[in-house]
């Protein structure tokens, strides 16, 4: 998946059956791309990268570090299957591939698929103004409802939550195989050879054994990081907040993860087990916490109904589900002090969305001075007391 979308990759795992990573251009060093890309197509007969919005949407910044899945067609020398929604035109879908195809030169459009078609008709007046422009059409979609999958306020319904999952990757199959010239799509990949990587600016292990919750509330581990640590000769440990489980003794740190806390406040606040086992753990060793995970190390949590519900208290902040305010963006952080994320001085660069925000900032150590994607000062984050650190910034690699 390119770019910072932690949801997609579920379902590009249940849907393959082989474990997904993210690709970040902006984030991500090209060096940690090209080792991650590799990895990843090392046992695969097809690589596909899904664009995260438009092929060439990104940042300004430097050269091919924008975020852009274009950055990556660039880097890996990969074609570009083009996926036009021709809901609400005809012809024109082809003056837009054209500029698709035109736009930048190291780009190279392979073919299109052609989504939410209405008609036989609405489709042979699509295809072939495209094939007037020299690119192929390989296959078209129709609109059918069914194909649409739920959604909540950060997005997509997670697919470990679909109901039935496996039934609709099974529709969705059908239906792909029914529109789709699929052997058209293999013979238009390319051999894939990028260039020599290393994973340097990889994100290291915070400990050897990481007990990592890991529940409906606790969602959120980019994949890429989770398989670097294992790489590295670290053990991930899971445990469940919401099943009043507290972190493993036997681990030498803690991990909170992002997910979805808000929606379930009041069962973590009753966690008896789990509140006073991470309180006794942060005595002698390092717990850190990721966006949701931050929001359980505070003081208090504040759902949509506008009730408070009490958290750990590792950390003095509130935060608020109630009244909400979007915050998305890349994010550069330089620590503080020393961590279970990095060290005092290392520059981690990673994503923030979030719709929960802080009522109260409390009276700890800020964590980390941010930037956003594009360098702009946007003050210090998170806090710091003890061995507890916590941020609403997600770390995605070292900068």
């Amino acid at each position: 998946k390119s770019g910072p979308d932690y949801i997609d990759p579920g379902f590009h795992e249940a849907a393959t059956g082989h474990p997904a990573l993210n690709l970040d251009s902006w984030a991500m060093h090209p060096s940690l791309l090209s080792h991650l890309a590799t990895e990843q197509a090392s046992d695969a007969d097809l690589l596909i990268i899904e664009s995260a919005m438009g092929l060439f949407d990104g940042i300004r910044g430097e050269p091919n570090r924008s975020g852009a899945a274009s950055d990556l067609a660039a880097l890996f020398g990969t074609p570009v299957l083009l996926v036009l929604d021709v809901s609400g035109q005809s012809q024109t879908a082809a003056a837009i591939a054209y500029g698709f195809a035109h736009y930048d030169p190291a780009i190279r459009i392979a073919g299109c698929v052609l989504n939410r078609i209405g008609s036989e008709r609405h489709r042979t007046l699509c295809t072939d103004a495209i094939t007037r422009i020299g690119l192929p059409t390989l296959g078209s979609v129709f609109r059918d409802p069914s194909l649409i999958l739920p959604e909540r306020h950060l997005g997509l319904i997670q697919a470990t939550e679909h109901p039935e999952m496996n039934t609709h990757i099974d529709r969705l199959a059908d239906a792909m195989e029914a529109s789709i010239d699929l052997e058209a799509v293999f013979l238009a990949a390319a051999p894939f050879d990028p260039p020599k990587g290393s994973s340097d600016h990889a994100i290291p292990p915070p400990g050897q054994r990481i007990a990592v919750a890991q529940d409906a509330a606790f969602t959120f581990v980019y994949p890429h990081v989770a398989r670097h640590w294992r790489s590295a000769g670290a053990e991930i440990v899971p445990f469940s907040p919401l099943a009043d489980e507290a972190p493993p003794k036997d681990c030498d740190v803690c991990w909170l993860p992002g997910g979805y806390p808000e929606l379930h406040a009041g069962r973590l606040a009753v966690a008896e087990t789990f509140r006073n086992g991470l309180i006794s753990f942060a005595d002698t060793r390092p717990v850190h916490g990721e966006c949701g995970g931050y929001m359980v190390l505070g003081a208090s949590l504040e759902d949509a109904n506008g009730e408070m519900h009490r958290m750990t208290g590792l950390l003095s902040h509130q935060t608020s589900f109630a009244s909400r305010k979007m915050n998305l963006g890349y994010r550069q952080a330089t620590l503080l002090s020393d961590t279970a994320i990095g060290c005092k001085g290392h520059v981690i660069r990673g994503h923030e969305f979030h719709y929960s925000r802080v009522i109260y900032p409390g009276d700890d150590e800020p964590l980390a001075l941010i930037v956003d994607g594009l360098g702009n000062s946007i003050g210090v984050s998170g806090g710091r007391r003890g061995n507890v650190s916590g941020s609403f910034f997600h770390g995605i690699a070292r900068g």
